[in-house]
């Protein structure tokens, strides 16, 4: 196998997805661990992969291994595999708050530790991913790391203290976008929209917008200002969202994912 997932759940299957539709790997390349039958059942019919109960069996069948599982699990599943790791494997992380060094000494072997921290838009092939690696990861290990999290998205490789602000910016932050949304879906809604035309106007709005941004190297500000006609209606809106604290509180929002990150 070249490369195995221990734990398969949305971010995992988004990632491995990914993987295959730009035929990184192939499907009898990947093997994937899951805590019940009903889950290795569930990845093999969507996945068509190689499927274990045992997490021992996937270190000793990859030698590049993702933890696809919650950040409160990683302790016990370390040590489950752990008598099974080489200076030859790869282990990659994609929790917040487990360092690179935290990793190591819970592998309690030398070997090279990668973090990813990935967001769900890796579901639809528009993810963004930051990437940190210790100092045994090679340029080409990288390469190929990065060659993997493109698959689904963005990457951009980040120093480790940059880790838990990627995390707000980008792994929590889809939450916001999605109330952001059925918020402004919700108003429509209000004002006689049929609720499923309301979303696509509402959606396809950040989603345009989003590329703006993008595209065009342009600073936010300035794009908003186009749109701010003088006496119009949207800096009226814009005026009303500044009474409400709407910028504040967004940051307020980053700031506590960074803030929770730190403590996990």
């Amino acid at each position: 196998m070249k490369i195995g997932f221990i734990g398969c759940g949305n971010m995992g299957s988004a990632m491995i997805s990914g993987i295959l539709k730009k035929g990184i790997f192939q499907k009898d390349e990947i093997i994937v661990s899951n805590l019940t039958e009903e889950g290795s059942k569930r990845s093999r019919e969507k996945l068509g992969v190689v499927t274990t109960l045992d997490n021992r069996q996937v270190v000793k069948n990859a030698k590049m291994i993702i933890l696809a599982v919650k950040p409160q699990f990683y302790q016990e599943v370390i040590e489950e595999v752990r008598a099974d790791l080489t200076p030859e494997h790869m282990v990659i992380g994609i929790a917040p708050g487990k360092s690179l060094d935290w990793i190591q000494e819970i592998c309690q072997t030398s070997l090279k530790v990668v973090r990813l921290m990935p967001n769900t838009p890796a579901q639809v092939g528009e993810g963004m991913t930051g990437v940190c690696r210790n100092e045994l990861v090679t340029d080409d290990d990288l390469e190929q790391v990065l060659k993997i999290t493109d698959s689904f998205g963005k990457t951009q490789v980040v120093p480790e203290r940059l880790m838990d602000a990627v995390g707000a910016v980008s792994g929590c932050s889809p939450a916001y976008v999605f109330i952001f949304i059925e918020a402004m879906a919700d108003a429509a809604v209000a004002q006689g929209m049929p609720r499923k035309q309301a979303y696509q106007f509402a959606a396809q709005s950040v989603l345009g917008s989003a590329r703006m941004v993008l595209e065009t190297g342009m600073h936010p500000g300035e794009l908003k200002d186009m749109v701010c006609s003088p006496a119009g209606t949207t800096i009226e809106g814009v005026r009303t969202l500044e009474k409400a604290g709407f910028r504040s509180a967004v940051f307020e929002a980053l700031q506590a994912c960074a803030d929770k990150g730190k403590k996990m």
